[in-house]
């Protein structure tokens, strides 16, 4: 739970964003998402125009979703480590994170995958109708698109913001060709802690809008 002293500094952190950034192209929810990424990277650029790519339904469909209790699929335990756990206990969403199963390094190796590719396999059927949350590999959000291409699952939102030099930029292109709510941004940039801060962001918008 956040102190009195941590949210005084969190209000003048998102004061100075709003201050150093001035008029921007997102609506005024997109901008509660793009805001938190700001602050949890102290990145100005996620400001720019179509930085952070929203899909129409992306905000309605992933507040709908934490309502109602969906679960939450991370690729590291590092997205984890940075979400608000009094809005995940107030609403009674479990987060899973298969990565550091010992099962998932043999079939890794079996199957030349990555762990993050068989990881989001071992996950399959807990992702239906819940948030699918990657920000360290582009190898699970590129598996993660593959599995949607067969039918072996229908997440209500992918929000894809794998940070790195291999495949991040391509795997958030392909994202974006799927017909179903992403919020992905464009080029290497992204990590847990844009994922993380973004699912923060939706409950925000969960708890004091009537969207």
């Amino acid at each position: 739970m956040i102190t009195e002293k941590g949210q005084s500094i969190e209000e003048k952190s998102m004061k100075i964003i709003e201050d150093e950034i001035g008029d921007h192209p997102y609506n005024h929810y997109e901008w509660q998402i793009v805001r938190r990424v700001i602050h949890a990277t102290a990145d100005f650029d996620f400001a720019r125009k179509n930085m952070i790519i929203f899909h129409k339904m992306a905000i309605k469909s992933g507040i709908e979703s934490l309502k109602n209790g969906c679960n939450i699929v991370v690729d590291v335990n590092g997205v984890i480590g940075g979400l608000n756990k009094q809005n995940l206990r107030d609403f009674g969403n479990e987060v899973i994170c298969n990565i550091s199963d010992p099962e998932i390094g043999k079939q890794a190796k079996e199957f030349n995958k990555t762990r993050a590719q068989i990881s989001m396999r071992m996950a399959a059927s807990q992702m239906s109708q819940g948030l699918i949350v990657i920000g360290n590999s582009p190898t699970a959000l590129l598996e993660v698109i593959q599995m949607i291409k067969e039918k072996k699952t229908n997440p209500a939102l992918i929000i894809g913001v794998p940070v790195g030099f291999v495949s991040a930029q391509e795997s958030k292109e392909q994202l974006q060709a799927l017909d179903l709510p992403y919020i992905t941004n464009k080029g290497r940039k992204g990590g847990s802690p844009c994922a993380s801060a973004t699912v923060n962001a939706l409950f925000k918008i969960l708890k004091n809008s009537s969207l």
